[in-house]
């Protein structure tokens, strides 16, 4: 493409022709206009706004890395996400990011990773017991659970009234799919904030703020170490010696319920979609289990040697990314590849795409975990499930070991019997399963 060559548009009356559909699950339309338009095209999205939707993956390299100071997030993460769960890492820009991200870096380092290891398979084994075995079921439900509880025990290793973490995780679902339908139907926000919608879902929001700072207070009061996230973020400190402020530390705390949660149930659901269309592939991960716990009753040894395991999650978050969108604006007018992005240009790469884009992946809609026994994969150009450059997802080992630990103990104890219809899904803020129904047997 020259530089004087334009980029090729989607009007507004296309998108509002197809609102209901986008609304429903935007992914055939934006599939359909990267089919006829090319990696990149303008959505006109009505009163002169318009986003570059792209599935180049060397432009998404170039904004997340090579230039990456010219790009920051977009309005929708620094102020339509931020309303409802703060000023965090994920939605923070700048050097206020920049500044948490140093000071909390070291809360996921792996040596302090391992000593949530063990808390991590506890509630993963006492989740696991909600499945149902010899009749259908929705799974998602079951991992929902257990990605929630799963952070909620590493960031508060107390116990928690029911109450409380009812509270907390319905917070987080409904505001989310509360922004959900803002982005998708911009021209209805006004409505959403003269009918109570909006303010509704931030006063749901302050509740849960409530809630936190008493645990945290309580936290203080107590002074016992449990050696879990919130007793690594209490102590961690500034270059200038002083510690979070109580708002910043809960702002950083619905960040963890919101991106460490939903991602991860997502994936161990799309994981357990594909094992049952592909038993051969449950046969070799219970081979893989067998032989490693017979090396060793330690968690973190199962975690390293689980490398077929590890295999075919990545295979599912190829696949199904749960972080399907990345959205960036360049602050200063930008050339790449001869495509001019003027100042101020929003910006969303479609992961999905890139994930399943013939020009990188050899047969890229089929399930193929052997494909990353090629560890270059991994850091190539064109995988993304936890982003890439600096603000590359902070959680991203934290996600694997309980994702592994999670294959293990449900692949141990249970086999999913083989379905054959295709996988349904259902994308909202994240890329969400829908009637996620399989059937468990028990192995023992």
């Amino acid at each position: 493409m020259s530089v004087s060559q334009k980029i090729p548009e989607v009007s507004f009356f296309k998108f509002l022709n197809h609102a209901r559909g986008i609304l429903h699950n935007p992914l055939p339309f934006h599939a359909k206009n990267f089919e006829t338009l090319g990696d990149i095209f303008r959505l006109n999205i009505g009163l002169g706004n318009s986003v570059l939707f792209c599935r180049d993956a060397g432009l998404l390299q170039h904004a997340l890395q090579k230039n990456q100071k010219n790009y920051t997030k977009s309005y929708i993460q620094t102020k339509d996400l931020a309303k409802y769960i703060g000023k965090g890492l994920l939605t923070a820009e700048g050097e206020h990011w920049q500044k948490q991200r140093k000071l909390i870096q070291p809360a996921f380092h792996k040596s302090q990773l391992q000593l949530l290891v063990d808390t991590i398979q506890e509630t993963i084994l006492k989740e696991l017991k909600n499945i149902k075995t010899g009749k259908p079921m929705d799974i998602f439900p079951v991992f929902n659970d257990l990605a929630f509880q799963t952070v909620i025990k590493s960031i508060f290793n107390i116990n928690i009234s029911e109450a409380d973490v009812d509270s907390l995780q319905h917070t987080t679902e409904a505001t989310q799919k509360m922004l959900v339908q803002e982005l998708r139907q911009p021209f209805l926000v006004w409505w959403f904030n003269l009918s109570g919608k909006t303010k509704k879902h931030l006063d749901l929001t302050e509740n849960s703020r409530t809630i936190l700072k008493r645990l945290v207070e309580e936290r203080k009061q107590s002074n016992s170490n449990h050696h879990d996230l919130l007793d690594m973020l209490l102590t961690a400190t500034y270059e200038d010696g002083t510690y979070m402020d109580e708002n910043q530390l809960v702002d950083e705390i619905l960040i963890l319920f919101a991106a460490g949660h939903e991602t991860t149930s997502n994936a161990l659901t799309f994981t357990c979609e594909l094992l049952a269309r592909n038993p051969e592939a449950q046969s070799k991960i219970l081979a893989e289990i067998n032989t490693i716990k017979s090396e060793s009753s330690d968690c973190m040894h199962w975690i390293k040697n689980a490398r077929y395991t590890k295999l075919v999650i990545e295979e599912s978050m190829r696949l199904y990314p749960p972080a399907y969108f990345m959205d960036r604006v360049n602050i200063e007018e930008d050339i790449f590849n001869g495509i001019v992005l003027p100042k101020g240009s929003n910006l969303l790469f479609s992961i999905y795409e890139i994930h399943r884009h013939s020009d990188f992946w050899k047969q890229p809609n089929e399930f193929i975990p052997e494909r990353f026994l090629d560890e270059t994969i991994k850091f190539s150009k064109h995988y993304f499930p936890f982003g890439a450059g600096p603000r590359m997802c902070i959680g991203n080992n934290f996600a694997m070991y309980e994702m592994i630990l999670a294959m293990i103990a449900l692949v141990e104890q249970f086999e999913i019997v083989e379905k054959k219809t295709p996988i349904e899904i259902k994308p909202l803020i994240t890329l969400k399963p829908h009637n996620a129904i399989l059937e468990f047997r028990n192995r023992i």
